[in-house]
């Protein structure tokens, strides 16, 4: 049988949290950053939670987390 592998697409981008949830980065930080706020930028830094719909698309994505 073969090995198990991890999409290595979601390992960059998905973090699994105590709760056993994941957290992941936000969009919209990448570039044409002059015309938004420095408010929206800023909120924009924090890590989210993945909702709870998406979760069992990651973990089958990510076995070993």
């Amino acid at each position: 049988m073969p090995k198990m592998k991890s999409n290595s697409g979601a390992a960059k981008r998905f973090r699994k949290v105590a709760s056993g949830r994941f957290k992941r980065g936000q969009s919209h930080r990448r570039h044409i950053l002059t015309k938004k706020s420095a408010k929206r930028k800023r909120h924009l830094r924090d890590d989210i939670q993945v909702c709870a719909a998406d979760t069992p698309a990651i973990r089958k994505m990510l076995p070993f987390s």
